[in-house]
């Protein structure tokens, strides 16, 4: 009995976990390749939610992820579709920031691998992310995503046509200043 490469397919798919992985191990899956695909929430990042709207309900972002080795380099790409709620600096009303996009870093195990890698190619160094446990090394896949949401989060976001309120208490006195020519005018006659 022959597997048909649908059935193969979906097999695969169940097997992946339901929701995003904190960490993968790189011994296991440096040489193979990772892949997962899935819905993450936003509020489920400690980091994130702390710049995240209260008055606003996140909706879920999509993601593509995939862990592959491209000429002797460790390429961590993914892709969110989805947006999340701010804060508006000038109106304090809700503004959603897109998040669509295709992120790709590539995890080089030393500085000098960097000169194979174009100028506005993104790398991080695997000894500052990676994590060790026993003998085990692992990459933290949630924090990195996290990490990239962040930077693509401005950190004061306005909206581009809104006025900014002021909120004003009380009558404002209008002062009248005596203009700095009128007293020299005063003391000319006087000399």
């Amino acid at each position: 009995m022959s597997i048909q490469p649908q059935n193969l397919q979906a097999t695969l798919l169940v097997a992946m976990p339901s929701t995003l992985p904190n960490k993968v191990s790189l011994d296991k899956w440096a040489d193979t390749g990772f892949t997962w695909q899935g819905t993450i929430q936003p509020n489920d990042f400690t980091r994130l939610k702390a710049v995240l709207t209260p008055d606003y309900e996140q909706s879920a972002i999509e993601v593509k992820v995939q862990l592959t080795t491209v000429s002797n380099v460790l390429e961590l790409s993914f892709q969110l579709v989805g947006q999340i709620w701010m804060t508006c600096q000038r109106c304090l009303q809700p503004i959603a920031i897109d998040l669509t996009d295709d992120y790709h870093i590539e995890l080089l195990e030393e500085e000098s691998q960097a000169k194979m890698l174009d100028e506005d190619d993104d790398y991080l160094l695997l000894d500052e992310v990676v994590e060790q446990e026993g003998h085990e090394t692992y990459l933290p896949l949630a924090r990195l995503i996290e990490d990239e949401i962040l930077l693509q989060a401005p950190l004061s976001p306005k909206h581009d046509d809104c006025e900014m309120i002021l909120d004003q208490v009380g009558e404002i006195e209008e002062i009248a200043e005596e203009s700095p020519f009128a007293a020299l005018a005063a003391l000319k006659g006087k000399l």
